[in-house]
Formats: C-alpha cells, structure tokens, sequence
C-alpha cells in the first residue's frame, strides 16, 4: 500500500492510437521518470466518453492500442502501474466527494474546458464534460501523486486539483491531511504541430504521424508535410520560422537543426532533401518501438494481465484512500446494534 517513491500520475483517453506529439509532450517523460517515481499511467476511458459517448466501441478497441503504445515507448511493466479508470471505483466516488467543493463558476471559467467546447461545437455540455476537470481530481488523488506530466493545456485541472485538495484538508482533515497536493511537470516542447500546418497535432484531424506508423506510412507523412509556402524554387531562400519541418527538426534534430535552418535559409538545401533527413531521425527513434510493439501485439494476453495487475494494485490504493474520505466526511454509519 506505501511506497519508498513519490508517485507520479497521468495517462491517455482510449480514443485512437498515441502519436508523436503525445511522446514529446508526456510519454518521454513517463519513461525518463519511470525509475525515480512509483508511475500509475491511467488508460483514461471514462474521460473519454466525455467526447465520444456516441462511439463507445472506439473506446474499447482503443485500450489496448494505448497500453501498447506505451509499453512500446519503454514503459516498464515490472515498474509502472498501468490501469483502467472505469475498473477504479474509488475514483468515481471521490469525484462525488470532489464535487461538492467546487462551484459551477468555477468549472465554467476553466479555459481548457471552454476551449475544448469550442473545438467539439458544443453550445450545450454534458454535464461529464463540464466536470471533468473534478474527474481528473479524483484521477490523481487517488493514488496520492505528488507529480502530474502533463501538457500546458492542461494546467488549469491540475490547478482546481490542488484547490480541491487544499479544501478537503482544510474541512475534515486538519490534523491529519492525508490528500496529497500535486505538482505538475510540463514537457520541454508540450504542443507539436500538425503535419498540415494545424497548430495541433491530433487523432481527429488527419495530420499525425503515430508511434505505431510503419516505415512506409511514416516516410509517405514526412513527404507531405506542409513547408514555406512561398518557396518554390530549391535556391530561394527559406524561412524555417514557418516551415512544419523545421519545426519538427527543432524537437528530432537538435544536433542537425541550426545547421538545417542556415542551409534552408541560404537556399542550400531543398525541401525534399530536408523532409528526407527528418524522415530519417524520426524513423531511427520509431523503430525501437515498433520492434517492442510488435511483441506485444503477438502477445495480448500478456497486455491484459499488465492492466488487469494494475487495476488490483489501484483498487487497493484507492479503496484505502476513500475509506479515509468517507470516514473524515463522517460518511461512516454507525449501524452496530447498541441493544
């Protein structure tokens, strides 16, 4: 139940395959931390209905392919706890327990929330939309994290978390404040553009390149990236600021970028020859994690024991945490017979 480490949380919605932005914006770090941390990566498909409660079947086949997506990218199971947030009930009642703290203001001011309204059209939320941010309270309380990698959009939930948990203390724990306040760890390049110019890479939209994309499909994506405009000719001089490609250097290609951006600017090298090398340093980083997918993809079962461990070892956790909860809300009944 304790842990020597500090925990670290954070995870995906099931809602379509991981790709590269989700690497440089969370999973590199999953990886890097896995050792230092006692990691719970959560498969986040409750969250996902949010969005896509008229698609649950995408949901479903998802989970999987995250969970490899992960173990792919060097997530060891031996170390981490991976582990489906719909099989944790204590993450539902503690976001009962969250949402009697916070007001409908409060969540209605949240800018990721209305951000992320405006994206998918809706004038109406549900009202698992609006108060998701309280879910994802839940999500990282439950297990006590201290740290939270996340991508910069997702501050302001990590922020009403820590509210939450200051609050909670405040009210029934004073003199034992068992809720652990969180800190969050951006990624050093959180948001990767879309391959076609979209200031976001997304599953939705057409314009990412996957983990789990073949050499094939990944040398056909790097060659139809979007790249300066107005260049036409090899020789004009380029302007690398603007160029999806150079972007995609900057993260990459470090050790080749400033190099890249002066030959592009002086007209010395071409887009096609530009697109050929960031193919070739995407596909040096790839192929690990094809080869390591491919394992798993030929042995499933063994996928489904990894997340079936990890939901005992949450469960535990959390029945632990909202039993304290519930005991210090005096959610407790006292039904012993006193004849």
């Amino acid at each position: 139940m304790t842990s020597p480490k500090k925990r670290l949380l954070t995870g995906d919605r099931p809602t379509g395959r991981l790709h590269i932005g989700h690497y440089v914006g969370s999973l590199e770090n999953r990886v890097r931390l896995q050792d230092e941390y006692d990691s719970f990566i959560e498969i986040a498909d409750i969250q996902a209905l949010t969005t896509h409660f008229k698609r649950p079947e995408l949901i479903s086949e998802s989970i999987m392919q995250v969970a490899m997506d992960n173990l792919s990218v060097g997530l060891d199971p031996n170390k981490v706890t991976i582990f489906l947030q719909s099989q944790i009930p204590s993450i539902a009642e503690m976001t009962i327990f969250y949402s009697m703290l916070v007001t409908m203001n409060v969540l209605r001011q949240n800018p990721t929330v209305k951000s992320e309204a405006a994206n998918y059209g809706y004038e109406d939320m549900t009202y698992g939309f609006f108060g998701y941010p309280v879910s994802q309270a839940a999500d990282i309380t439950f297990c006590g994290a201290h740290l939270v990698p996340v991508g910069e959009d997702q501050a302001p939930h990590i922020e009403l978390c820590r509210k939450l948990v200051r609050r909670f203390n405040d009210l029934y724990a004073q003199d034992d404040p068992f809720l652990v306040e969180p800190k969050m760890l951006i990624g050093d390049f959180p948001r990767l553009p879309g391959l076609d110019g979209n200031a976001k890479m997304g599953k939705s939209l057409g314009n990412a390149i996957y983990l789990s994309d073949s050499e094939e499909d990944l040398r056909s994506k790097v060659m139809t990236a979007v790249t300066d405009p107005s260049r036409i000719h090899k020789t004009d001089p380029g302007h690398p600021d603007i160029c999806v490609v150079a972007t995609y250097h900057s993260v990459f290609s470090k050790d080749q970028y400033e190099d890249i951006c002066d030959r592009c600017k002086a007209g010395t090298i071409g887009c096609v020859a530009c697109k050929k090398e960031l193919f070739s340093n995407l596909n040096t980083l790839l192929t690990p994690f094809r080869e390591k997918r491919a394992y798993y993809e030929s042995h499933l079962d063994e996928v489904r024991d990894i997340i079936a461990a990890g939901n005992d070892r949450a469960n535990q956790i959390g029945d632990e945490t909202s039993r304290r909860m519930k005991e210090a809300m005096h959610l407790v009944p006292h039904l012993a017979n006193e004849d």
